[in-house]
């Protein structure tokens, strides 16, 4: 089993910290640029949207972010497993829930945090702002406060309220509850569960459980089982779910048992209660960090048992992304009065559902979802991009058969694929690919190792657990990696003055350059003095996997060095790309970085490649060869490379959509669509094949500087060995995203 990820304290910090403190800010979703602009967003423009809404309540929906918008709130009182710290220290918690909510589902949310444990002022103070959002999401509160406080605020308020410690565990494992009986051959109406733990979200499960159709619960807390008749420890709310037996521990309550849901302590299952359960066990080990039982120890006591657990470095995690997200986004859409038992219910048996389906190899192979239906895939991998096509669908059908739903969903086909467009499945491969890097860990080999942004990312990635950083470094390396707060020993140190490889890489190159004007003392000079000669050596020897270079020295310069080492894969011209990311669209540039005037032949393989790496990241390539000229106007001398490369794939019969020559604005404008009927794209092109360096390395330098959203690379394509050179003002970010994206085989 891998490690789980780990990070330092240092990187927390400097992660919350670094540019802008926190992790969320807000932005005008309107121009704001001159003064009509700020007439329209203010006075006198504001007026009339507020008299509309003084009009018809309802149009608040179509004239503010209501309808997009959710509040995160917390008293701090449960904040993860760290107890009662306060409203304050549960601030970054709920920042980071509103960053899941934007990037799992496109919701807007905002963080709030009440310095009360009164139960009553803060329902009160909760109450007060529901003309502000769209939907509630409780987070991170004490049983069995949470309880009253969600009751009360869903019987006051007229849109959604969840509090999600409790129902977003119930959703996803009921879904995998769902999938293990299915599995095992059992029906939900005849196992027997037994639940460890009668908190918030034990109890959510037992009652979702119940929902689903299953008779035979125990619940189980730190005093042993809640049976009819125990008065020590109770409320109303265990009293629910007393069962009537003999049995008074959990081991006695195991005995036999279909089903474990753990939502308590680490240990808390040992292996001789997993061998007394019935065959097949299915257990949701969900305690966090550590479940209540390991899942070798469970196998090992039960080799046919499905498990399940919080986790994500083990198969099935129980991970509440799957849910609250995708649960809003489909309640939102309908403009649902609240969140109810048939909407929970709804997306546990989509969650599950869409376990079962078949993945189609590229998915697999772009979002790492490696498994298919079985014991180790029974929930969906959190990245995969069909939950927000699904899920939402779902929980948005069920409040309209309920009858909660104010605006209600005419066409639920054209629904689904505006959901499709609204995310950018680029996001997800990006985050995937740090899976597949921890999953498959390489040897990455980081050739300026005496530099402080560098060894940022080296000591990131080794603490992150993508692979084994290898260093080329300098004497003081070691002391260097001591004063940023790492362990020396934990890295691996190559220096030519030392490296016992010298002699053995000084014939290698020889051999190679001595007939390219290159002596033997020039070639021991360069193996003695050049990292990137050195470090690129290294790989060609096996010492390491990937290679990670460029922030000491120019792009071509370090280029020039690596390929007196490295050649082209064979048959392929090496060249760059640059990704732009943005929220729900990516754009692949190339060539940026290689090959100045590139003939027809090589316009064609660029394109080719790249539409290539645009699907392993999850894109459908529509490649535009680009142009200052559009399908002859004007006309020029530079033209035939381009009209030529296109001509070549017509030849090579590609499976992607391809045009050109074509100016940026056709290719990118959907509306010039209609001036160009011929044109054989079908949408807005996501790579652009630029007919020169000059053009192309000019473009991508600008949208870096300008274009307000995130950009990769250079990714370094078609080399025999994988190296990257990164741009000279990288951050460590920039450096550990290549060196995941080299590692998962995403660049390449």
């Amino acid at each position: 089993m891998a490690d789980r990820l780990q990070f330092s304290e240092r990187e927390a910090l400097d992660f919350h910290s670094h540019g802008r403190p926190g992790k969320i800010e807000i932005i005008a979703s309107k121009p704001m640029a001159t003064q009509r602009d700020l007439a329209l967003a203010y006075s006198p423009g504001v007026a009339i949207p507020v008299k509309a809404i003084a009009a018809d309540p309802s149009t608040a929906y179509d004239y503010t972010a209501k309808g997009n918008l959710v509040a995160v709130i917390s008293n701090g009182t449960a904040i993860l497993g760290l107890g009662n710290l306060g409203a304050l220290a549960s601030k970054p918690v709920m920042e980071g829930k509103a960053v899941l909510f934007k990037r799992f589902a496109d919701v807007d949310s905002i963080d709030l945090e009440l310095a009360t444990e009164d139960v009553d002022r803060f329902i009160d103070a909760v109450e007060l702002m529901e003309p502000s959002f769209g939907g509630i999401n409780l987070e991170d509160i004490k049983a069995p406060e949470c309880f009253v406080i969600e009751q009360t605020l869903r019987e006051r308020m007229n849109i959604p309220v969840f509090h999600d410690d409790q129902h977003g565990t119930a959703i996803i494992s009921a879904a995998g509850l769902i999938n293990a009986c299915y599995l095992t051959g059992r029906e939900l109406k005849d196992v027997r569960i037994v639940v460890n733990g009668a908190g918030a979200a034990s109890i959510s499960c037992t009652e979702l459980a119940k929902a689903l159709g299953v008779r035979d619960v125990i619940l189980c807390d730190s005093k042993g089982v809640i049976y009819e008749g125990r008065t020590e420890g109770m409320n109303q709310w265990k009293s629910a779910h007393a069962a009537k037996t003999d049995a008074r521990t959990l081991a006695e309550a195991i005995k036999g048992a279909d089903v474990f849901y753990g939502l308590s302590v680490a240990g808390a299952l040992t292996r001789e209660m997993v061998k007394s359960m019935a065959p097949k066990p299915i257990i949701f080990a969900m305690a966090n960090p550590d479940p209540e039982i390991l899942p070798e120890d469970a196998l090992a006591a039960a080799p046919d048992a499905i498990i399940a657990t919080g986790r994500s470095d083990y198969p099935n995690q129980v991970n509440n992304v799957l849910g609250f997200p995708f649960i809003f986004r489909g309640a939102l859409d309908v403009r649902a009065t609240t969140i109810n038992e048939e909407m929970k219910l709804a997306a546990a048996h989509a969650l599950a559902a869409l376990a079962r389906q078949q993945v189609h190899e590229d998915v697999a192979a772009a979002y790492g979802v490696a498994h298919k239906f079985g014991p180790d895939y029974i929930i969906p991998a959190p990245f995969d991009p069909r939950l927000i096509e699904t899920i939402p669908p779902a929980v948005a059908q069920a409040a309209m058969d309920t009858g909660v739903a104010q605006k209600p969903i005419e066409d639920m086909d054209a629904y689904r694929e505006r959901m499709r467009e609204r995310l950018n499945p680029t996001t997800a491969v990006l985050a995937s690919a740090y899976e597949q890097a921890r999953a498959r860990p390489k040897r990455v080999l980081f050739a300026e190792g005496e530099e402080e942004v560098v060894l940022r990312a080296a000591i990131a990635f080794k603490e992150g657990g993508y692979g084994i950083p290898v260093l080329v470094g300098v004497d003081d390396t070691k002391d260097l990696l001591a004063k940023l707060g790492a362990d020396p020993a934990g890295f691996e140190l190559h220096n030519a003055r030392h490296s016992p490889l010298v002699p053995k890489m000084v014939e290698i190159l020889y051999d190679k350059l001595k007939r390219k004007g290159f002596m033997r003392r020039d070639v021991e000079r360069m193996v003695n003095r050049d990292r990137n000669v050195f470090g690129a050596l290294l790989v060609a020897l096996g010492e390491a996997d990937v290679m990670v270079t460029g922030v000491t020295r120019p792009f071509r310069s370090s280029l020039i060095e690596v390929m007196r080492v490295v050649d082209s894969a064979p048959g392929h011209t090496p060249f760059g790309i640059h990704l732009m990311v943005g929220r729900n669209h990516s754009v692949f540039l190339a060539d940026t970085t290689v090959n100045e005037r590139p003939s027809a032949e090589q316009l064609a393989d660029i394109a080719q490649q790249t539409a290539a790496v645009a699907r392993r990241m999850g894109q459908e390539p529509r490649v535009a060869f680009l142009s200052y000229s559009t399908f002859g106007n004007p006309p020029g001398k530079w033209l035939d490379n381009v009209r030529a490369a296109v001509a070549e794939l017509d030849k090579r019969g590609v499976e992607f959509e391809y045009e050109g020559e074509m100016a940026a604005d056709v290719a990118l404008n959907p509306a010039h669509k209609k001036n160009y009927p011929f044109s054989r794209l079908s949408g807005p092109a996501n790579v652009l094949v630029m007919p020169g360096l000059q053009s192309a390395n000019i473009s991508a330098k600008l949208l870096r500087e300008l274009g307000g959203e995130r950009m990769i690379g250079p990714m370094l394509i078609n080399m025999e060995h994988s190296v990257q050179i990164a741009a000279m003002t990288s951050s460590a970010g920039d450096l550990m995203t290549l060196a995941v994206l080299a590692a998962a085989g995403i660049a390449r």
